[in-house]
């Protein structure tokens, strides 16, 4: 059975997890950087051999999360 998708803030997403997006796209998340630029943002950053992608957001914003067990 496939582990369910939860909803969290973003600023309880760990590395490690798969994240889907408001547009529905996912990533897996390899860095996080937090205070992106100065300002209350925190960065999801997916740096893999098949693509580099980085989605900023509030820390406060909801996000689905699937979490390897």
């Amino acid at each position: 059975m496939a582990e369910p998708w939860i909803t969290v803030t973003a600023a309880d997403v760990r590395v490690g997890d798969r994240i889907r997006l408001a547009t529905g796209a996912d990533l897996l998340v390899s860095r996080i950087e937090p205070r992106l630029l100065g300002l209350e943002m925190v960065a999801f950053v997916e740096d893999t051999p098949q693509r580099w992608f980085k989605q900023a957001m509030t820390p406060s914003a909801e996000v689905e999360v699937l979490r390897a067990g």
